[in-house]
């Protein structure tokens, strides 16, 4: 089977320096960018209410405690991730000779929407029958919020930019980066684990973390980057990822939200008590399990082309630069 993603990591002009200098600017300059509206609004806000903090980042995601609604806050915090996007395409044209965020999606010039559509549909059925079976269960854990007046607009601004954000998260991270060490280590073992542990990291900072605690939080940021770099190992790009973290997000946006979401917002159903426990752990990994067997089912996957070294240039590696 001819593998076009990662080895586009290989080749002359492939340094890892460059990987490393490209994420750090997309992350710390275009996401920078992207976050001066919000912290122009933040200001503002700071100065008329006078009892929050806008070097906390905790304090600055409090939009309801600055007098801000929280479908103004979700559109200027997604905003950020927009414009990062659009930073890192121009970014890989400009260190990689011209390559462009489709070869970093696949190693190729096209992109497989239907893979996309897949991980949406797929995973989007698996979180809609957990969520279904955990209401039905334990309803009054949930109450029910519907207002039409803030639910709506909520609609428009998550399926615009939710999606922008996830493919920034998962081009950097399972796109790009991987394809860095892969040409690094030849490894894709070390390109399907780093960037998926490196992903569950820069979750650190989010609310949930510090409400539940780094070693009960973590372990779902990591099994969700594990799934998603597995998948796009197997499956050579990204597209799958791509789709199922958008309609991850999508679907927690629109219909659950609790105090300590990482971005609250005004969704059908506001959750009283989180579970986060070992049993919370267990589900995630056993509805993971089913969604990566599906798809090997389906695709037809070979699991032992992780143990399939990434070809060098000179032993006929199809990348370009």
């Amino acid at each position: 089977m001819k593998m076009n993603f990662l080895e586009y990591g290989v080749g002359k002009g492939n340094q890892l320096w460059k990987y490393l200098l490209v994420i750090f600017l997309a992350w710390m300059v275009g996401k920078g960018l992207g976050f001066i509206p919000l912290g122009i609004v933040t200001a503002v806000r700071e100065r008329r209410v006078g009892d929050t903090n806008m070097y906390d980042f905790s304090s600055i995601l409090d939009f309801p405690a600055m007098g801000m609604s929280l479908n103004l806050g979700v559109f200027l915090m997604l905003f950020a991730f927009a414009v990062g996007l659009f930073v890192f395409i121009g970014l890989i044209r400009l260190f990689h000779n011209g390559r462009t965020y489709k070869e970093t999606i696949n190693g190729t010039k096209k992109i497989r929407w239907n893979r996309v559509w897949v991980g949406v549909w797929t995973w989007g059925a698996i979180m809609a029958i957990a969520a279904s079976v955990d209401v039905l269960v334990n309803p009054e854990n949930f109450v029910f919020q519907f207002d039409a007046a803030r639910f709506i607009p909520l609609i428009f601004i998550v399926l615009l930019l939710i999606p922008l954000q996830t493919t920034f998260e998962e081009i950097t991270f399972r796109g790009y980066f991987a394809q860095g060490l892969a040409g690094l280590t030849r490894s894709r073992w070390v390109a399907f684990l780093v960037p998926s542990i490196v992903f569950g990291l820069i979750h650190a900072g989010n609310p949930e973390v510090a409400e539940f605690g780094f070693w009960v939080v973590m372990p779902k940021y990591i099994i969700g980057g594990l799934v998603y770099g597995l998948i796009s190992t197997l499956d050579d790009g990204i597209e799958l990822a791509i789709g199922a973290h958008a309609i991850h997000n999508i679907f927690l946006c629109l219909f659950f939200t609790h105090s300590a979401s990482a971005l609250r917002t005004y969704a059908l159903f506001e959750i009283q008590e989180v579970d986060m426990g070992i049993r919370s752990i267990l589900v995630s990994l056993a509805f993971s399990t089913i969604f990566v067997a599906f798809l090997a089912w389906k695709y037809k996957w070979d699991f032992s082309i992780l143990n399939k070294r990434v070809k060098r240039e000179e032993e006929e590696c199809p990348c370009r630069n």
